[in-house]
């Protein structure tokens, strides 16, 4: 089966929203050394699913704001802020990665982890990258991953699209798209866009990059 064919991300999503949170309860340690020690005055939480990652840069910055494509992560992103008290500083908001609704030079930080792998076409995956230069001020940064085929659970070198299964309680399976990248194609679509590759490697199986965007 044609993995695009079936999937749709915001559906996928949408459906597994409330447990899929559950499981989605601590921030990732890259995203928190990445972090660590950055302040903006507005950052972005882009693919914010749960917000968790929104509640770190809530830390860090005046205003954060969360996109995210799936309505259903999006309240529970929103419930969650309200309960740990981030309410004031973040707002989540509906929106493509590859068409963000966000003004150009809108943040100083973003972090933009564990969705570019669910961009269904290379080009889509591009446009995000470009989106997220756009939305991120000069000598601003953001950290971007997705996974990798470094990978304990991949045995393959070149960069494929695939389905993943969530499986929900009580059994049901609901696919997932996922492209996986090799290092090298990660890198080479950073490269393509209209970000700044500071640093990049890979780490728990999952490509990942420091960029910025220049000045000009």
């Amino acid at each position: 089966m044609d993995p695009h064919s079936a999937v749709d991300p915001q559906s996928t999503y949408d459906r597994i929203a409330v447990h899929f949170s559950k499981t989605r309860e601590y921030a990732w340690p890259e995203v928190e050394s990445f972090l660590d020690g950055r302040t903006a005055t507005r950052a972005l939480d882009l693919g914010c699913g749960n917000g968790r990652h929104a509640e770190l840069l809530a830390d860090r910055a005046d205003a954060v704001v969360g996109v995210d494509l799936s309505r259903e992560l999006l309240r529970e992103a929103v419930t969650r802020a309200r309960k740990r008290g981030y309410d004031q500083t973040a707002s989540f908001v509906h929106g493509d990665a590859a068409t963000l609704p966000l003004a150009t030079d809108a943040v100083g930080l973003a972090v933009y982890v564990a969705a570019l792998h669910h961009l269904p076409s290379r080009e889509a995956r591009v446009r995000s990258l470009d989106e997220l230069a756009r939305v991120l001020a000069p000598g601003g940064t953001a950290l971007v991953s997705a996974w990798s085929t470094a990978h304990d659970r991949f045995d393959r070198e070149a960069g494929f699209d695939t389905t993943v299964d969530w499986t929900l309680p009580g059994g049901e399976t609901v696919p997932r798209y996922y492209h996986i990248y090799s290092p090298e194609e990660f890198e080479t679509d950073l490269a393509e866009s209209a970000l700044e590759t500071v640093e990049a490697g890979v780490s728990s199986g999952n490509c990942y990059a420091a960029v910025t965007v220049l000045d000009g």
